[in-house]
């Protein structure tokens, strides 16, 4: 057999997508389908939204890249706006989320290590996470499928249950700088911290003098109906990574951190050769300008609440394909009775795009412009997949 000129370690589906509009997809063959996947939450904005292609093409004529050797004005204009809309103090950009929170993990190594702590290098984390694809974010996520094959793990995590506090406080040790969570665990199936975990880990983290990592790269810029999830919670990490709906569809990461832990990203402690450069800023201030406007969270706040009533019902009809609902804002899952690939395809073949996860989930990732009318649509072509399925 030939050796495919494109490597093979995604099990594609057989659909390639010439264009898309809002929440729309058209796909080669001409067939539209409604996108609640959002390039798995990526596209905060939907396909081809007119500010973002106009802003892209703006700064496009103008210069791409220069480096990070030189002022990034771009740069200087989205960190202000993040900063003022959050915890943080200033902000790292990078290309990706695992370059957040490689970065973040760096970071707070590093401020241990500046405060003559260098012993101090171990990270609490959750089971099912999923922190991103290196060898040190595979071993922070644990998950054997992602590790296979990798060799012997960096040793450098502690797990515990997620949500669970007991295990969290018996977790750490003289060696903990820091604890890494998700406020939401996305790829390990839509899994919201317990009302209260995030608060405790936070008191726990100042008991103890560690650090409380927030990997929000799935659950930012309004995804869950704020800016960020853990305003949710009334609580504020010391560093924050993001990703994914921060550009909208064009690859931006940003690492965001209070003083005391921006500190130690002096001159040279890290660096990236794209991260930040003009045309991802020039579009990630499009997408916060755009979701911080008057009354945009609140319709994503409202539009999710209305799925997920809306899924609850589906779950209850359909018992023998679905085993509940679970999420909060546009980030919602469906356990499923069957295979949730059977799920997915079935939704698929109804003109609905849905996105898999651990736990037999699939996932509701919709583009955050949508509203209750395009909701109604989905839910629509869920019942029709469940009702084949139910068959």
């Amino acid at each position: 057999m030939t050796m495919p000129a494109l490597m093979q370690n995604y099990a594609r589906v057989d659909v390639a997508f010439e264009h898309g509009e809002g929440a729309w997809l058209t796909a080669t063959d001409g067939r539209r389908y409604l996108d609640f996947g959002a390039g798995i939450a990526v596209n905060a904005l939907g396909h081809a939204h007119p500010r973002l292609v106009e802003v892209l093409r703006e700064q496009a004529a103008k210069v791409w890249h220069t480096s990070n050797l030189y002022r990034v004005p771009g740069q200087e204009q989205v960190a202000a706006t993040l900063v003022a809309n959050t915890f943080a103090d200033s902000v790292y950009f990078c290309s990706t989320g695992l370059e957040a929170n490689e970065a973040a993990m760096k970071m707070a190594r590093k401020v241990f290590h500046d405060a003559g702590a260098p012993e101090r290098d171990r990270f609490v984390v959750a089971g099912g996470a999923f922190h991103g694809r290196s060898f040190a974010s595979i071993a922070a996520g644990g998950n054997p499928k992602h590790m296979e094959g990798y060799g012997t793990p960096m040793d450098a995590f502690d797990r515990v249950a997620f949500g669970n506090m007991n295990e969290a406080r018996q977790a750490v040790g003289e060696r903990t700088c820091a604890v890494l969570v998700e406020p939401v665990q996305g790829e390990g199936g839509i899994r919201p911290a317990p009302v209260g975990y995030l608060r405790a880990l936070r008191e726990m983290c100042d008991e103890y003098g560690l650090l409380l990592i927030l990997d929000e790269v799935q659950t930012g810029i309004g995804r869950t109906g704020t800016l960020f999830a853990y305003e949710h919670a009334g609580v504020s990490p010391d560093i924050l990574t993001a990703a994914k709906g921060l550009g909208g569809g064009f690859p931006v990461g940003a690492v965001l951190a209070t003083e005391r832990c921006a500190r130690a990203f002096t001159a040279g402690a890290h660096g990236t050769t794209f991260g930040g450069n003009p045309l991802a800023m020039a579009v990630a201030q499009a997408v916060l300008d755009e979701v911080l406007a008057p009354g945009f969270l609140d319709r994503v706040a409202r539009v999710g609440a209305y799925l997920g009533d809306a899924l609850t019902r589906v779950v209850a009809d359909y018992p023998k394909v679905l085993t509940e609902t679970r999420g909060i804002g546009l980030m919602r899952g469906l356990v499923c009775t069957v295979p949730n690939g059977d799920v997915i395809t079935a939704c698929r073949d109804q003109g609905l795009l849905l996105v898999p996860a651990s736990d037999n989930v699939a996932r509701l990732l919709p583009p955050l412009i949508i509203d209750t009318a395009e909701a109604d649509l989905a839910i629509e072509s869920l019942r029709a997949a469940c009702a084949t399925l139910a068959k």
